[in-house]
């Protein structure tokens, strides 16, 4: 992020207002922040939009984040303690707890003693992932939209666009998907598309004639949508300089990438917003489990809120198929590609496309920002 002096101020200001202290910025590289004693309550930016688009007041954002916290730090260990009887888990606003899917009875009470509640099902996490494998492995038509493992029902879904659902080669993918493992059938209204948009001015950067949006700030630049550039393409920022160079980009495939910045830019420990003062302090990438609150923020819709849907998706745009996304009931719209979601003061990963509108709803699904961070051996910078 580039900042005139006012500007700059102003950040000094926010962060003093979330709890941080009093902090030094350097414009070629910007200190780490002290971790703080205590997290600070979310902030009102967040909590307006899980208001507006999960019809919850602010006492019960705040009390839905701390509990999907708790739910996210039991997952891991629950997943360890079911072993090989892990069906796999997700979070239910109803109870405010997680729910571990097992196959064996004897798992049960090691993994309640954790916190979590427990479902029996049929089939392992393990066998559902090798049967979503297979499905990977084919070429889909376009009235395919995804693919993913869902722990509810236990099975594979396959989403097809529901105007397509008769087509031959529709009903010869599902078929073979039925072939290779349990498979639950869904539709939905729309194919899903990339999220990048022509140049229409405003902020926060472009590419050749693209504006996406920015994700994360990492030490040395930022993380975003792979379809949005490729390596080696220059990138200029808000006000039309020069910001940096895609230094690898992945698309189809993967949906990620990384921009290094020049210096007069820097980066903080914020979601980077529409070209305004950002209102997220990012603490961390704890993955948030399905059914979890999350949140997004993009250049051209600003805030907007949903729940996870499905882990390990994968997407089948026009382009080619992208796996490993995360699929979410939050909407986006062009432009938005490559921006922050965040749950809590989490950050979870990169829009990269969907079906639908902020106007009459829809779905957005996003590549998980620990995979970026790992494949280009970057570091977050949290506060």
């Amino acid at each position: 992020m580039k900042l005139t002096r006012p500007l700059r101020a102003a950040v000094a200001a926010m962060l003093l207002t979330l709890g941080l202290g009093a902090v030094h910025v350097d414009v070629a590289s910007a200190v780490p922040l002290p971790e703080p004693a205590a997290a600070p309550s979310a902030s009102a930016g967040l909590l307006d939009a899980m208001r507006r688009d999960l019809g919850l007041t602010a006492s019960q954002a705040e009390e839905r984040l701390r509990a999907e916290m708790a739910a996210a730090a039991v997952e891991k260990t629950a997943r360890q303690a079911a072993g090989g009887a892990y069906g796999g888990s997700w979070y239910e606003p109803s109870t405010g707890r997680l729910v571990v899917a097992v196959t064996d009875r004897a798992q049960e009470s090691e993994v309640r003693a954790l916190g979590a509640d427990t479902r029996i099902v049929r089939h392992s996490a393990a066998a559902l992932d090798r049967a979503k494998a297979r499905l990977d492995t084919l070429r889909a038509p376009t009235g395919v939209a995804g693919w993913h493992v869902d722990p509810r029902t236990n099975s594979v879904v396959v989403t097809v666009v529901r105007t397509e659902r008769e087509a031959p080669a529709v009903r010869a993918f599902v078929d073979r998907a039925r072939a290779g493992g349990p498979v639950t059938v869904v539709e939905t209204a729309q194919a899903p598309r990339t999220y990048a948009a022509g140049t229409v001015g405003g902020d926060p950067y472009y590419t050749g004639n693209v504006r996406c949006s920015i994700g994360f700030s990492v030490y040395g630049g930022f993380v975003t949508a792979g379809h949005c550039g490729q390596a080696g393409a220059a990138v200029r920022g808000w006000d039309g300089s020069a910001m940096g160079t895609f230094q690898g980009s992945s698309f189809p495939g993967n949906d990620y990438a990384y921009v290094g910045i020049h210096s007069g830019w820097w980066t903080v420990p914020v979601v980077l917003g529409w070209g305004t003062i950002p209102d997220q302090l990012v603490r961390g990438s704890a993955e948030a489990p399905v059914g979890a609150s999350i949140c997004r923020s993009g250049s051209t819709t600003h805030w907007h809120c949903g729940t996870v849907l499905a882990k390990n998706e994968t997407v089948n745009y026009s382009q080619g198929a992208v796996y490993q996304m995360t699929k979410t009931s939050v909407c986006a719209e062009g432009g938005d590609s490559g921006g922050s979601f965040l749950s809590g003061d989490q950050a979870q990963g990169v829009t990269s496309g969907g079906w639908g509108n902020c106007s009459s709803g829809g779905q957005t699904w996003f590549q998980p920002i620990n995979e970026i961070l790992g494949r280009y051996g970057l570091t977050l910078h949290t506060a």
